[in-house]
């Protein structure tokens, strides 16, 4: 744009006002085009043109033209929606289920996990997403609406990876397919379960239980096959299991099926409509890992067990720990271990070695000698209180005979000695004292007053924060790790949650068995397991 000087402007008035008229234009241009890309108009400005007349009349009232205010509206950013509160997972055993909420609404324990970084999801409104999972053929189908999508800032969430990372391949986008599995697989659990080993118990040594509940679980009709994961119907069931595993086994990861060690132990239930067409309906399953055990055995570790949801609080888990307890011995495996149990699982564990112990001798007479110990006195008033352990020959008599593991075996031991205090009231103040002697000793150690060690602080090229040094003294002269008020006093009250904790989930076992308080010392041996029996049967579980 071609310019003009000051001299030439005062002579020709007409050259400016055309300068002025094409900036101007150049202005409006520029003021549409950031308009078009922003999406609102820009703040009010004035015109080059204008700008030159309003320096004309510098001494104009600001007054006389009020400024307008232009209000710019922004989008507020999305917040996300919990994957909980807009998807619904139902297991449905018929297509006239699907799409509709009859099949059993399942409650996955974290959705978080497969969305986002923070779990969220985002980007729509009015979103709902319905999951079916077949419990004939496990596979599922998804059903996704919404209102609308937009970009609030988080980006739009891709909802088919999501799902794709807890369903996989069982996940079949359409719907017309899906449906057709309810025919073409209605025999896919047989099929799997005609592959495997179907359990048999053997009274070897008279301690392979029964089942005698009066649960749901009681059916004749209940099967356990076990199979190898490496076979191949195995490892196509467990593929479409793993969902299912994802979901509802907290911290749960799939098992590598080409690693023969691993076994898949399925529960099933057998449906026949007429004598040629038997049908079976898998209620749970359990996969264990065999490790070698020198010089020649082998132990088993109990890696993830679920019972199906809509067969949960019927006896049919307790079936199933059974049915696992009777291959350890049947087999003379070193011992049976579980994994990490989550404290339903280690609650059900208990509640049926509790059953089994009643009708073991020898651990049964440990419990009268150190029950009859235990009532002799009050142990607050003496200076060494014992932990009332049981003596180390039983122990090792109960991992060998019932395959219970020492840890395990201490967990009953406390649960036991609960029932053998008869009054319980009478002697409750000495128990929770041994509780929580045992609480300490685990927590703190054997020596809970760290008598003769010392923290100290010392140059260092590391972190200070990291690094320590402890050292114990050879005369013991110092008293302990010092900590103030505050800390002391926190230490003694996470302690005794603790022991609150562990005495509610003794009482909880003990209570089933309430009738076991009175017999525990005075019926004969022969009916331990009658009365055993009755403590798991009070209230099946799982």
């Amino acid at each position: 744009m071609e310019g003009v000087s000051a001299q030439e402007g005062v002579k020709n008035p007409c050259r400016v006002q055309e300068v002025f008229s094409r900036l101007e234009g150049v202005h409006k241009g520029l003021t549409k085009a950031f308009t078009d890309v922003l999406h609102f108009p820009l703040c009010k400005t004035l015109s080059l043109h204008q700008m030159g007349k309003k320096q004309q009349h510098p001494n104009a009232d600001p007054l006389s033209e009020p400024k307008k205010k232009r209000r710019v509206g922004f989008s507020s950013i999305d917040a996300g929606v919990e994957p909980n509160d807009c998807i619904k997972i139902y297991l449905v055993s018929t297509k006239e289920e699907v799409g509709t909420s009859d099949g059993f609404c399942i409650n996955p324990v974290d959705l978080n996990s497969f969305f986002e970084e923070d779990g969220k999801i985002y980007g729509y409104q009015g979103l709902k997403i319905t999951i079916w999972v077949s419990s004939i053929s496990f596979c599922a189908h998804a059903d996704i609406s919404f209102q609308g999508t937009s970009d609030g800032g988080k980006g739009i969430t891709d909802l088919k990876s999501a799902l794709e990372k807890i369903f996989g391949e069982t996940l079949l986008e359409n719907k017309d397919d899906f449906l057709q599995t309810f025919s073409t697989e209605v025999n896919f659990i047989s099929s799997v379960v005609s592959h495997g080993e179907k359990l048999q118990t053997k009274a070897s040594n008279g301690h392979i239980t029964h089942f005698n509940g009066n649960s749901d679980a009681a059916s004749s009709d209940l099967e356990v096959v076990r199979l190898k994961i490496d076979n191949l119907a195995a490892g196509h069931l467990y593929s479409r299991l793993v969902p299912l595993v994802l979901l509802l086994v907290d911290g749960s990861n799939p098992i590598d099926v080409t690693d023969s060690s691993w076994e898949l132990y399925l529960l099933s239930q057998k449906k026949s409509d007429l004598p040629e067409n038997t049908q079976h309906l898998l209620l749970g399953f359990a996969a264990l890992y065999r490790f070698y055990h020198y010089p020649d055995g082998s132990r088993l570790r109990l890696s993830q067990i679920l019972v199906l949801p809509p067969y949960q609080h019927k006896g049919y888990g307790s079936h199933l720990v059974e049915a696992l307890s009777n291959v350890a011995i049947s087999e003379n495996v070193y011992d049976l271990t579980v994994e990490e149990p989550l404290d339903y699982f280690q609650h059900v564990r208990t509640s049926f070695d509790i059953k089994r112990l009643l009708s073991f001798e020898s651990a049964q007479d440990a419990v009268k000698s150190t029950v009859s110990r235990l009532k002799q006195g009050k142990l607050s008033k003496k200076t060494h209180i014992p932990r009332f352990l049981p003596p180390p020959d039983v122990v090792e008599e109960v991992r060998k005979t019932l395959k219970i593991n020492k840890k395990q075996f201490l967990q009953c031991w406390e649960i036991l000695i609960y029932l053998g205090l008869d009054p319980i009231e009478k002697h409750m103040e000495d128990y929770v004292t041994i509780i929580s002697n045992r609480v300490k000793a685990d927590i703190l150690g054997k020596d809970s007053e760290t008598t003769g060690k010392q923290v100290i602080d010392i140059p260092s090229v590391h972190d200070v924060e990291t690094s320590f040094v402890m050292f114990r003294s050879q005369n013991g002269e110092v008293g302990g790790v010092q900590m103030d008020e505050d800390q002391t006093k926190t230490q003694e009250q996470q302690l005794q949650q603790l022991v609150d904790e562990r005495i509610n989930e003794v009482k909880l076992i003990a209570e089933k068995g309430f009738l076991i308080c009175v017999f525990l010392l005075e019926v004969p041996s022969s009916l331990y397991f009658l009365v055993g029996s009755l403590l798991l049967s009070i209230n099946p579980i799982r």
